[in-house]
């Protein structure tokens, strides 16, 4: 096993702004975001954020990690605008402005960031061209701002 086998695999690490920035590119745009990892493969891999594009690889090809696979089913949800209105509007003490409300969706966004990296698996499936293999999970870095 290993160069050439991405079964070799058996950690991944992530930096935590790449693992926020996939998850929130995913919900927030038309785009795909993964976490590749590119050849030579060995036990210990490095994930980096990478945005789907319409690329040709060589043999081996990078596998290429959906960052969900890496956070638990129950991680929060990304906090919608709407969502965010709802709750400004709901509030008895604050008067509804547009200034107010993207203030409150920035600050939601921030506590999701935050909030979403208590979420992050200890071990994740991932899916190889040579068979799906287990991999513990190091997160690196801080909370992005």
């Amino acid at each position: 096993m290993g160069e050439a086998d991405p079964t070799a695999i058996e950690r991944l690490a992530v930096t935590a702004s790449d693992l926020v920035a996939a998850l929130e590119t995913n919900r927030t745009t038309g785009r795909t975001a993964v976490l590749r990892v590119t050849p030579p493969f060995s036990g210990r891999m490095r994930a980096r954020l990478h945005v789907e594009g319409g690329e040709e690889y060589d043999e081996p090809r990078p596998v290429h990690v959906p960052p969900r696979a890496l956070v638990a089913e129950d991680a929060p949800a990304y906090p919608t605008p709407a969502e965010t209105e709802d709750a400004l509007r709901a509030d008895p003490d604050r008067e509804y402005t547009v200034e107010r409300h993207r203030a409150r969706h920035e600050a939601a966004v921030e506590e999701w960031r935050r909030e979403l990296l208590g979420s992050v698996r200890e071990e994740a499936a991932v899916e190889t061209p040579a068979g799906t293999v287990t991999v513990r999970v190091s997160l690196l870095g801080d909370v992005p701002e």
